[in-house]
């Protein structure tokens, strides 16, 4: 299989987040940057992407591509299937960079521009190859966030534009396809909107900085984050819906409150006034520590929306199951004759305790997890559930060995002791590489959810769990396995 490549010209805030982004999802990352400081910066993006990316989603990432740095652009874009350009908005600068690239890329590789303001006509304006270029603008942390703005012009054929997309979601994204291109495409425009107001409000002395930011997250920020706007709006309308809340709150749009239209004067007074205000508001965090604030926050968050596969926990969802076909074996793939890999996925950040390290009630979360897939294996799966027979849990016994931390990688290999009739005992190893963490013992029996009582499982189960009992029969009886908390002395 050919290697992935992706090349970031530019490696600022935003070129960091997509170098994350690209070398965890196991692409290659090569790196064209004139600052000296690129390669520390970058760095530093990536130990907190490595921190919080992996633990977004409950499959693993593929193995980390290799990071490099070329001084050459030449160089840095030879190989690469896609070029994400992140210089600084100057149209001048990234018509110029365009015509560096196209003379040294492949004709069909991908150029993604992440301009939050021009249009893709305009850096199209002069390109060898203009239908090669295209808007992919992101919303930082590049490496968190799933949407990304997928802008074409005329210019950009439907093949370009079908494999941006494909390539964009198996990165994790949500490529929304603005069909029409206009100034700052969509998300921006709003943001712009907002900036302004809020400036207004700073600078007539309505609101400080720090009152706006409350306003915004503790209200109709968390609701947007799951709801949108129109949504949103819908739901306020009750059951009358959006047609009784235009109907409402339309009136309103006509009286004067709002300044979207006039921008306050951009003064030295001004910029000291939100400055100031700003620095008394967050001063006390480093930009370090604000980005891992954000980076915490988010991911709880977005992993909030997971469980209820909404917003952009629907976006990862899709993700993990694009990954778990080719993660975690079935029973035809599985070495049999050992403990079969039932887990393998990165401590997310809210399974971290005041210890700093993985919460006990979690080690149990990822055994169970781990026992659910077992249970798959052997046909106990949701349509079998479904059908009134599954298995419940009458004991487990977990031993904590070691630490985890946010972001490690761990795996839980299971083997089968006991599956016999109604009875199935399992034995969990959770290990981070080499080094054993925990274990689990577990011990079921199969039930008829219409009894609540058990019972044997039908033959296909029984026939299931006698394989792997032959498989597994030479497998050592693991130490601790059936034991309880020993006494002291």
């Amino acid at each position: 299989m050919t290697k992935n490549v992706a090349a970031i010209v530019g490696g600022g805030v935003i070129g960091g987040g997509w170098a994350a982004r690209f070398l965890l999802n196991g692409w290659d990352v090569q790196v064209f940057d004139p600052d000296p400081q690129a390669a520390r910066k970058i760095g530093e993006v990536l130990d907190n992407a490595r921190r919080s990316l992996p633990g977004l989603s409950d499959m693993p990432l593929p193995a980390e591509g290799r990071l490099s740095f070329h001084d050459d652009l030449a160089e840095a874009v030879a190989g690469a299937g896609w070029i994400q350009e992140s210089v600084p908005e100057r149209l001048d600068l990234k018509h110029k960079t365009f015509a560096a690239v196209q003379a040294a890329c492949d004709a069909t590789a991908i150029i993604g521009s992440s301009t939050s303001g021009f249009k893709p006509s305009e850096l199209q304006q002069g390109a060898a190859r203009p239908g090669q270029i295209v808007v992919t603008h992101p919303f930082n942390p590049v490496y968190l966030l799933p949407l990304i703005e997928l802008v074409p012009s005329a210019l950009n054929d439907a093949d370009l534009i079908h494999r941006a997309k494909d390539l964009l979601t198996g990165l994790g994204f949500f490529p929304l396809h603005v069909k029409k291109e206009i100034d700052a495409h969509i998300a921006d425009r709003f943001l712009e909107a907002v900036w302004r107001e809020a400036l207004w409000l700073v600078k007539d002395g309505v609101a400080t900085t720090e009152e706006i930011d409350e306003a915004i997250r503790m209200g109709f920020g968390i609701r947007w984050a799951q709801m949108g706007l129109f949504e949103t709006y819908r739901v306020a309308g009750g059951e009358a819906g959006m047609r009784h809340f235009m109907a409402q709150f339309g009136p309103c749009l006509k009286w004067p409150w709002t300044k979207l239209m006039d921008v306050p004067e951009f003064t030295d007074e001004l910029v000291d006034m939100i400055a100031e205000q700003s620095d008394a508001q967050s001063g006390r965090h480093s930009i370090r520590e604000l980005e891992r604030i954000r980076d915490n926050n988010l991911v709880s968050m977005m992993r909030a929306l997971k469980a209820q596969d909404w917003g952009a926990g629907a976006v990862l969802n899709a993700q993990d199951r694009r990954v778990k076909a080719e993660a975690l074996p079935d029973l035809d793939r599985a070495d049999l004759s050992q403990p079969i890999l039932t887990l393998a996925r990165a401590v997310p950040l809210d399974w971290t305790d005041y210890n700093g390290h993985m919460t006990e009630s979690r080690y149990l979360d990822a055994f169970a997890q781990s026992t659910d897939r077992f249970m798959e294996l052997i046909g106990c799966d949701s349509s079998y559930i479904a059908s009134g027979g599954s298995y419940f849990t009458a004991e487990t016994h977990i031993r904590h060995l070691d630490e985890a931390h946010a972001g490690d990688r761990i795996r839980v290999e299971t083997q089968m002791l006991l599956g016999q009739g109604k009875k199935l005992q399992l034995f969990h190893r959770m290990y981070k590489g080499g080094q054993l963490l925990a274990t689990g013992e577990h011990f079921l029996l199969h039930v008829s959810l219409a009894t609540r009582k058990p019972c044997a499982p039908p033959a296909a189960i029984e026939g299931a769990m006698a394989r792997i009992a032959r498989a597994q029969s030479a497998l050592p009886w693991p130490e601790w396995a059936g034991a309880s908390i020993r006494k002291p002395g």
